[in-house]
């Protein structure tokens, strides 16, 4: 990941935002971002997000028609109130209610709908863009690569939301302004009409003269504003960026809360974390400065906006052209007309916050697919191939490091069901490349790993992983098929040494926090216990054991498990029961081989090593 405030050899100093790639406002980014996310409205759930959307229409549609029909209320309201009829005033009152109470209910439909759709939307694109990222094992391989965006669990969860849920306010605005625009253009032009101008001895008519005006005012208003404030998007972006970094930080001190406080690196995290905030307050102050010079033009235009229309009515209404309650109706309707085609200056602010949130999530998305293409375009490397018979084979096998290294430089070796070998090896000597590789998480390489057709794998990684769920149900992760019983449970608990767990079934919290570094590799042995797969791998799966305790669980695992292969991988590995080999990894140059055979037992089965 970049450094925070990466590229601004000074971030306290400087007074202009780091240029970052692809954060100023892109047409491509939004184009990609609609057919993406448009995928809501043509997946599963279409009926339910179209019938959302079009009762969304109707909603907005009926909306406008209430504040079309209170407009012509205003109208004959004050045309009333100028001729002093009482009892048209009363009916106007009485109708007032009306379209009030039908104005609040068509809101209140507004509000669900909108709601509901902004979440089920929301819903779709996380489950879309975590799909992404799993599938693939996507998640792996952006992050080996560095080729994943900064913050992923950011982007994920509140970039989607902020990429979704604005967006639908945004265009039940735009639906509204575009709407309204035409319905108020309509009465600007039949009540206002022309308008007659006397200049040097000469008439001019201005046909529909309140139209234009309305146009013309809110067309320059609305280019002002996009011209002072085309730099926010990108300065939105950046600060965005700025705001991950320092969340990432802060997630990085919580997982490392033991090490720091140990170390007494307090003072050390203050200033680390002091420093990259600062690239967080000079990118908002940026922001401030532009909103600074909006402000100019929006503080300038607004107030203008109820008296323009009332002093270009003023003329007609003084010779007798209009009445009162035309005056008012123009100057409500210039607003409205204003309020549509000032829509895209209003919101400015909320678009550049959109625009960045939708980019970052598209980040997501396009690194997913580039991996995918990658991966596609790279070399064959190594291949996962099903295997004619059961167990483990490795043909031919060769890992390399990303830079092309060989590590491993060949190994040929099969375990067969019911057997095990272990393999030994110093730090750096290729153990865990080669588990990787039985993986399918490596692909730099040459040769085949294969693997019985029907053979269910499972490793035993060093870390064992613990889910945030339930005991239960982080013993039985990864879940597939019906879950065992309560018994199977229980016996796995005791076999791997976990007897005293057995009342916390079904609680849940950081078990990877709250379960010693025994008790976690422990957990992993169990859920070998649980699964009886084909084939197990056991990557230094017990190091945090002393050597008792290896032999008892190893001795479990065969005892339960009696037909599996099993490969034994570690510094010092200890060689299970029954039939199986041991083997050294020997540095030589031009990578490790699979060396001296240290320990045998009959029947013997095919290894080979080729250096």
């Amino acid at each position: 990941m970049t450094a925070p405030g990466a590229g601004t050899p000074d971030a306290s100093k400087s007074t202009v935002a780091p240029r970052t790639p692809n954060l100023d406002l892109d047409w491509r980014v939004i184009r990609a971002y609609a057919l993406f996310a448009g995928g809501f409205w043509r997946g599963d759930g279409t009926r339910r997000a179209w019938g959302l959307t079009i009762t969304l229409a109707i909603c907005l549609v009926l909306s406008t028609t209430a504040t079309v029909a209170l407009n012509h209320w205003t109208r004959w309201f004050f045309d009333s109130l100028e001729a002093r009829n009482a009892a048209a005033l009363w009916e106007s009152v009485l109708l007032l209610l009306l379209i009030i109470a039908s104005m609040a209910a068509i809101g209140v439909g507004i509000v669900l709908t909108r709601e509901r759709l902004q979440v089920h939307w929301r819903a779709w694109i996380v489950g879309e863009v975590v799909s992404r990222w799993l599938a693939g094992r996507r998640f792996y391989h952006l992050a080996q690569t560095g080729t994943q965006p900064a913050n992923p669990e950011y982007r994920i969860a509140d970039d989607s939301r902020w990429a979704s849920e604005p967006l639908v306010d945004l265009g039940i605005g735009l639906v509204t302004a575009i709407i309204s625009a035409a319905a108020f253009i309509s009465i600007l032009w039949s009540v206002g009409g022309s308008y007659t101008l006397t200049l040097g001895g000469g008439a001019f008519t201005i046909p529909a003269y309140m139209v234009l005006l309305a146009l013309a005012y809110g067309i320059i208003g609305s280019l002002l504003t996009m011209w002072v404030g085309q730099r926010l998007v990108g300065y939105v972006g950046r600060k965005n960026e700025a705001e991950g970094d320092f969340r990432f930080a802060l997630m990085r001190l919580r997982d490392n809360a033991e090490s720091i406080a140990m170390m007494g690196g307090e003072q050390s995290e203050r200033r680390i974390l002091a420093r990259i905030y600062d690239t967080v307050v000079q990118r908002w102050l940026l922001i401030v400065q532009q909103h600074g010079r909006l402000t100019w033009i929006t503080n300038t235009i607004g107030p203008m906006t109820p008296l323009v229309p009332l002093l270009f009515a003023a003329p007609k209404y003084l010779r007798g052209e209009l009445t009162l309650g035309e005056v008012t109706q123009l100057a409500a309707a210039f607003a409205q007309v204003q309020m549509a085609i000032s829509w895209i200056v209003d919101n400015f602010s909320r678009i550049a916050d959109w625009y960045a949130s939708a980019r970052r999530v598209m980040d997501m998305v396009d690194s997913c697919d580039d991996v995918d293409r990658h991966h596609a375009a790279g070399p064959r490397g190594i291949e996962i191939a099903p295997s004619p018979s059961e167990g483990l084979v490795l043909d031919g096998l060769a890992v390399h490091d990303p830079g092309g290294r060989p590590l491993v430089a060949r190994a040929d070796l099969m375990v067969p069901p019911a057997t095990s070998l272990s393999i030994s090896g110093d730090t750096s000597s290729g153990k865990t490349a080669i588990v990787r590789a039985i993986a399918g998480l490596w692909r730099a390489g040459h040769g085949t790993v294969r693997i019985g057709d029907k053979a269910r794998v499972m490793i035993a990684p060093q870390q064992g992983y613990l889910p945030l769920a339930t005991l239960r149900e982080a013993l039985v992760y990864p879940a597939d098929g019906t879950p065992p019983a309560d018994e199977e449970i229980l016996v796995a608990l005791g076999s791997a040494g976990l007897a005293h767990l057995a009342d916390k079934l079904d609680e849940s919290g950081r078990w990877d926090q709250s379960l010693s570094a025994g008790e976690r590799q422990r957990v992993a042995v169990a859920r070998l216990l649980l699964h009886r797969p084909d084939v197990i791998i056991l990557d230094d799966a017990m190091t945090a054991l002393d050597e008792s305790a290896r032999a008892d669980l190893l001795a479990a695992l065969r005892e339960t498990v009696p037909d599996a292969a099993i490969l034994n991988v570690g510094q010092a590995p200890r060689t299970l029961p029954g039939v199986g080999s041991a083997l050294i990894l020997e540095r030589r140059s031009g990578g490790t081989v699979l060396g001296q055979e240290i320990q045998s037992y009959e029947p013997k089965r095919s290894l080979t090593v080729d250096p």
